[in-house]
């Protein structure tokens, strides 16, 4: 087992949550500190629960979490952390906008580690993360609240620069992130994107 992989795999399991992917969250947090006290947080492909159990932390009791991910999550909230709601739904439904704007009327932060189930092809996984991502900023563009925040997980490749400048209008300000916990040969980054300016 690599010794990266090892070190965080095991810290999450000290930390209690489910996955590594949780300081791939942490890092950007606590450097651009987007995640703020009373919040509402989108957590898209939540599944197993890592970003929404810390995000949750983060913006404490009186902010809510809600978790979407086609697979059924269900994992309880801290004492003294925020509600998180589980909605088990696939991100390109139909009903999944209504169903959110039903119960909420927007959210301050989008946050989504989405990726697609990996074939070996580098291309072909290049293309399926950004037809992900780009559903996230269409869900970003319908959900976010003016100046909220969007900090999405997508793989590098050879549309990655496009799909950066794609996203330059609907922000003030566009970040590109690696964090120190992705592994070193991952193509993935995420992308932060800040001061989100409602078309």
């Amino acid at each position: 087992m690599r010794k990266e992989q090892d070190f965080y795999f095991h810290k999450a399991k000290k930390d209690n949550y489910p996955a590594r992917s949780i300081y791939k969250l942490e890092e950007a947090q606590k450097k651009h500190k987007f995640l703020k006290r009373k919040q509402r947080v989108l957590d898209l492909g939540c599944h197993p629960g890592s970003w929404s159990l810390y995000a949750a932390k983060i913006i404490g009791e009186s902010g809510i979490v809600v978790g979407v991910d086609i697979q059924p999550t269900d994992i309880p909230a801290q004492k003294d952390h925020a509600e998180i709601r589980w909605f088990c739904h696939d991100v390109y439904a139909d009903e999944l906008v209504a169903a959110l704007r039903k119960e909420w009327p927007g959210f301050h932060v989008l946050i989504s580690d989405m990726a697609p189930a990996t074939t070996g092809s580098r291309f072909a996984d290049h293309q399926q993360s950004l037809r992900l991502v780009r559903r996230a900023v269409e869900l970003a563009g319908l959900l976010l609240h003016e100046n909220g925040t969007f900090y999405c997980k997508v793989f590098q490749g050879e549309d990655f620069p496009a799909f950066v400048q794609e996203c330059k209008p609907l922000f003030a300000d566009i970040k590109v992130i690696k964090p120190q916990s992705s592994r070193v040969e991952s193509r993935e980054v995420f992308v932060l994107g800040t001061g989100f300016k409602r078309q």
